[in-house]
């Protein structure tokens, strides 16, 4: 992708209070007064008279690091020590900072050129204030620690000296500024500890459940444990006698949660939060359910494996005749794997505090994707988008369910009847309940190999879920997923269902469950052929080269990197090492969100099928520079724990239309004991920054399940794990 900068776009310079330097960033070209009330407005780094400087972190920060590492990106080319910085949290305001959304894995792909450039182009005024008031070139400066040198003459100037007349400089033009080699990084690519760290031990507010705003009341929202109902009836008179509540009243909804946000329910509004929720218990709702009452995954299971029997219902890849090839295989392989729907399960559930008064919105929000919420609010209240304020907050734990604003809407809209700051919070069991959850999946998979052993077709009839030919959020299969242009014969088709939950991203979307079904059919077909997993998948990638699309910003995928990071893997691993009885160990390979990353597992399976995960490998290439190494491994081991735990413990169930599980009981988080070691080794490569936060989680489910086969011969093809399939006879 190659992202734009203009000279106008880029910088906004302006003068700061108290002598300082303040420079803006956004995609707008404005032109501001500089005087200092304007110095406030969309400014996004502040040199201080002092010398210290200000940061603003454009992106939501979920616990992915980002509101350190991406500040870094300022830091290094603007030459000051890192303890010298200060970093803010942001305003949501594109109009200023551009995008700002944490999903994807996109924030250091976007912004590593960018930030850098505005970093340099400020010190290269800087500098110029400096150099003018010396009368010398500026080409004669350099600058180190915050501080601009003139070496000929030993005369130097910290930068908050010279931070008010850098202010009245012409921008420089930023294709004109040189920007630091690497080499001479002192800020990216050092560890650094997270800027919020002292914080958050300290148990100092941060996220959004621990905003306070003077006179704020409480609120609870029921509403139908079915998606799409709608109340028949609803006698609200035991929840208002409750001591302590203050209102509770209907609200009409507004059609689908994740477009408009506002699902029908019951608002209560109370002077605390435990008050809210004991009146929700009280309430006496009668629902009219709908169409999706009677769904339940047993049924789910059984239209999925009918749609399987019939052709697909639509063609995704299709070449030459893979029917043919595979009748004529040497060796075919057939076999079904299943996914089950999961929840994020973030340890914050959903909240939101939001005040509406005098024409004005006001929203504090722990957002993945504040603009969406921004548009819904002003859809739902009736109120220009321009009037309406979010504070972005921490969020504790996102993993794509905090792009979805359902409860930012709901705060907003009972605040806009309470006439008073109102704090929503979701249950816990509510937020398991009625999320929107990762779609489960049925695939249909045919493998066809010749006589050497050569893969030859593959055929994948995929049954998802949607209607009318269109696939339903998150659930689509596309163009691109490998073994697509890796061999001759392939066909992939889907079929779709309707599903009675609302659907939507997870941690690596799509790539999350397809890495799963891919990488553990390749073993099933590696064990066909008689040939070592790593080998097989080796002989398949070929030699280096680019294989797919590289049209309109797609990359293809680069069979070199990816068998780098194999190889280093498994390496690591000690890969074809003699294992201990019902001991084994499994690879997998995925690329997705711009990431090549390669797992082995170690496992243990005892006797009554319980299986441990002793350790994984982790290998990862994401280009040429990680900006914080600290954090690049804590994201790399926290999406693989994430990913074992999914493998090993959760799904989501339904029955008579409700989702079953309620709490961490029945849907469990991985426990420390149970959390194994993970070495992460990271293989650098020619190639532009991305993003690591997603693309380490797809290979860790096949190469469990892959270890576990090595260990006791039973193949898992559906998850999470049954143990009781593993049992020793």
């Amino acid at each position: 992708m190659t992202v734009q900068i203009n000279r106008r776009s880029l910088l906004t310079v302006l003068a700061a209070a108290g002598g300082g330097l303040t420079l803006g960033f956004g995609p707008v070209a404005r032109a501001f007064a500089a005087d200092a009330t304007d110095a406030k407005l969309n400014t996004y780094v502040t040199v201080h008279a002092d010398g210290s400087v200000t940061i603003m972190a454009q992106n939501p920060e979920i616990g992915q690091g980002v509101k350190t590492s991406i500040p870094q990106l300022v830091a290094e080319e603007l030459d000051v020590d890192w303890s010298a910085v200060t970093v803010e949290q942001a305003l949501a305001d594109t109009a200023v900072y551009g995008r700002q959304v944490a999903g994807g894995s996109m924030a250091t792909t976007l912004q590593y050129d960018p930030l850098r450039r505005m970093g340099a182009t400020a010190r290269a005024m800087l500098v110029s204030a400096a150099a003018a008031r010396w009368g010398v070139p500026a080409g004669e400066c350099t600058t180190a620690s915050g501080t601009v040198l003139h070496p000929a003459s030993g005369r130097k100037l910290g930068y908050g000296d010279v931070a008010a007349d850098a202010a009245k400089l012409p921008l420089p033009d930023p294709a004109s500024i040189t920007l630091k080699d690497p080499a001479n990084f002192t800020i990216i690519g050092q560890p650094m500890t997270g800027v919020d760290n002292y914080k958050l031990v300290t148990g100092q507010p941060l996220f959004g459940i621990d905003a306070k705003v003077p006179g704020m009341v409480y609120a609870a929202y029921e509403k139908c444990p079915v998606f799409g109902g709608t109340i028949k009836s609803a006698d609200l008179t035991k929840a208002k006698a409750i001591k302590g509540v203050i209102d509770v009243y209907v609200i009409t909804g507004s059609g689908d949660p994740a477009v408009t946000g506002l699902s029908e329910g019951v608002a209560i509004i109370a002077d605390s939060w435990w008050t809210a929720n004991r009146a929700r218990a009280a309430l006496a709702i009668v629902w009219n359910e709908g169409p999706r009452a009677s769904a339940s995954s047993t049924a789910i299971a059984a239209q999925a494996a009918a749609l399987a029997k019939q052709p697909p219902q639509q063609s995704i890849v299709s070449t030459l005749d893979t029917d043919k090839a595979l009748a004529g295989a040497a060796k075919r392989v057939d076999a079904v794997y299943s996914y089950p729907y999961l929840a994020h399960a973030a340890m914050e559930p959903m909240n939101c505090t939001a005040r509406v008064a005098g024409g004005k919105v006001e929203i504090w929000a722990p957002t993945q994707n504040p603009e969406p919420g921004r548009a819904q609010v002003a859809k739902a209240l009736g109120v220009p988008p321009g009037s309406i304020t979010i504070h972005m907050m921490r969020c504790g734990g996102g993993f794509g369910r905090r792009l979805g604003n359902d409860f930012m809407v709901e705060a907003a809209a009972i605040a806009a009847r309470a006439g008073k700051p109102v704090k929503l919070i979701w249950s816990r069991e509510q937020d398991i309940q009625q999320a929107f959850y990762r779609p489960g999946g049925f695939h249909n998979l045919s493998g066809g190999l010749d006589a050497s052993g050569k893969l030859i077709a593959w055929r994948n009839h995929f049954v998802s879920y949607g209607g009318d030919g269109k696939f339903a959020r998150s659930a689509q299969i596309a163009p691109g997923l490998f073994p697509d242009g890796f061999v001759e014969n392939i066909a992939i088709g889907a079929s779709l269902m309707p599903t009675p939950l609302e659907t939507g991203p997870l941690r690596a979307p799509v790539s999350n469950a397809f890495g799963f079904v891919m990488q553990s059919f390749l073993d099933e077909l590696a064990l066909a052929a008689k040939i070592d997993p790593l080998a097989f998948r080796q002989q398949i990638l070929g030699s280096p080269r680019i294989v797919g699309d590289t049209s309109n910003g797609h990359t293809g995928l680069d069979t070199g990197r990816t068998r780098a990071v194999l190889d280093a893997a498994a390496k690591a691993a000690g890969w074809g090492r003699a294992m201990a009885p019902r001991s084994g160990l499994g690879i997998a390979f995925y690329f997705s969100h711009r990431g090549y990353f390669a797992s082995v597992a170690e496992v243990k399976v005892a006797d009554d099928g319980t299986v441990k995960v002793v350790k994984v490998w982790v290998a990862g290439d994401v280009g040429r520079q990680i900006v914080n190494p600290s954090g690049a491994n804590n994201q790399i081991v926290g999406s693989t724990l994430d990913a074992i735990n999914a493998t090993l413990n959760q799904q989501i169930t339904v029955a008579n239309g409700r989702v079953e599980q309620s709490n961490f009981d029945d849907y469990p988080l991985l426990r420390i004991a149970d959390a194994p070691p993970v070495a992460v080794e990271m293989v650098t490569s020619d190639n532009p920054p991305t993003g690591l936060g997603e693309p380490a989680y797809p290979p860790v489910p096949p190469a469990i399940t892959n270890a576990i086969f090595a260990a006791t011969g039973v193949r898992v093809r559906s998850l999470p794990v049954d143990t009781a399939l593993l049992k020793k006879a």
